[in-house]
């Protein structure tokens, strides 16, 4: 397993990080882990060389930590590097930081945090009033003086220069960032990277997949690919590229299955970063897939629950998958193909439950407050309803 060096404490790192957002789980529409599969991935995975986890008080509706601590608890403390995150949208003190850290150091079993994460940042304002102004990010700089946290940092979803504002707040270990080839311009992602750069902070890397939609793609960006590397999977080549980062400590890929966890430690033993040629052939496989319209959603969930009820994520899943396949009904002529297409995607639309649909969306815009990937998720959920509606 390829390893990087984590400046603070020079510890060896491995370039591939196990995610625990999206762990196996045995009924797709509940957020239960499949506990048994879960453990045989990771200890496939720690016997291969992974030795950094990264989990979060939200991920598997607050199960994701329970579940690694008991995964990990039989192993020696100081061979693997367990990160958490703290959930400042639940922050209105310095107690709540306080209960919600004591809270996780006992789900996970441990007494430190290797890495810990002021979580999902995209503003200096959103920074300040959930930890400057409640004293949480003093509380958390004892935590670190005191030993129960070794490297403290943030993840980010915003804007390069409110990226700056952030990063001048605090001495930084380390910030996590959604980096993948597709992002790397469609969200600025490269200005960002750069940024940890010439700053001098190592970059963990999340969403290299982007919540598989670069393992999916669609049949003719996959067809590049398959021409240019024909036993490689697309997630390795989108791995490939985040690790080919020189200022990436590690590269997070939330695994699903035990073929996953193989796939990315193949991927990350005896790594091969990629050549000039590799990046043309990324360019030309991206430039397929975007003509198909997909919805950037990476189904990280963090806009559920709908008021309304509607599954967010699963009519954009339904969508982006139709939109890879060549199946949307983007055409309500005669034509015999797009009549075809129609009800492909009708039939694959109609399996959600009514009460989960598009067209139950009010537009109240909750969800958008906490969306990542900045989707104007109503619009969106318009045009699949009145998509659906042409009968």
């Amino acid at each position: 397993m390829e390893t990087r060096i984590c400046k603070s404490t020079g510890r060896k790192i491995s370039l591939l990080g196990f995610g625990c957002m999206r762990l196996p789980k045995p009924d797709p529409d509940k957020q239960d882990i499949d506990t048994e599969l879960g453990e045989r991935m990771i200890d496939y995975a720690y016997r291969h060389g992974v030795n950094y986890f990264d989990t979060a008080y939200p991920y598997h509706e607050g199960k994701s930590e329970l579940f690694i601590g008991r995964a990990l608890e039989k192993y020696p403390r100081e061979s693997f590097n367990l990160a958490d995150k703290m959930p400042g949208w639940l922050l209105h003190s310095r107690q709540d930081g306080e209960r919600i850290f004591a809270e996780q150091l006992k789900k996970c079993r441990v007494e430190y945090f290797d890495f810990y994460l002021c979580h999902a940042l995209s503003t200096e304002a959103d920074f300040i009033r959930a930890y400057e102004q409640t004293g949480v990010l003093d509380y958390l700089r004892g935590e670190k003086q005191a030993g129960r946290i070794r490297n403290l940092g943030f993840s980010f979803h915003g804007t390069p220069p409110e990226l700056e504002k952030i990063l001048r707040h605090n001495d930084w270990d380390f910030t996590q960032l959604q980096l993948n080839y597709l992002d790397w311009d469609a969200q600025d992602a490269k200005t960002q990277y750069r940024i940890l750069a010439d700053h001098g902070i190592p970059c963990v890397v999340m969403e290299p997949v982007r919540g598989g939609a670069l393992n999916t793609l669609c049949e003719e960006s996959l067809r590049v690919l398959k021409t240019a590397e024909p036993n490689r999977s697309a997630a390795s080549w989108a791995i490939r590229f985040a690790a080919s980062q020189p200022n990436v400590l590690t590269v997070l890929s939330g695994m699903s299955t035990s073929e996953q966890v193989r796939d990315n430690i193949d991927t990350m033993t005896g790594f091969q970063p990629l050549a000039p040629a590799d990046y043309d052939v990324l360019k030309r496989a991206l430039r397929v897939y975007l003509r198909t319209g997909s919805i950037p959603c990476t189904g990280c969930r963090y806009c559920m629950d709908c008021p309304s009820g509607v599954d967010i994520p699963k009519v954009f899943a339904i969508y982006n998958q139709c939109a890879a396949e060549g199946r949307l009904p983007v055409s309500f002529g005669e034509d015999s193909a797009a009549e075809e297409n129609r009800e492909l995607f009708r039939k694959a639309y109609d399996a959600l439950p009514e009460k989960n649909r598009a067209g139950h969306c009010v537009d109240c815009k909750k969800c958008m407050q906490h969306c990542p990937q900045k989707i104007r998720i109503p619009s969106r959920m318009r045009e699949i309803a009145a998509m659906t509606a042409a009968r």
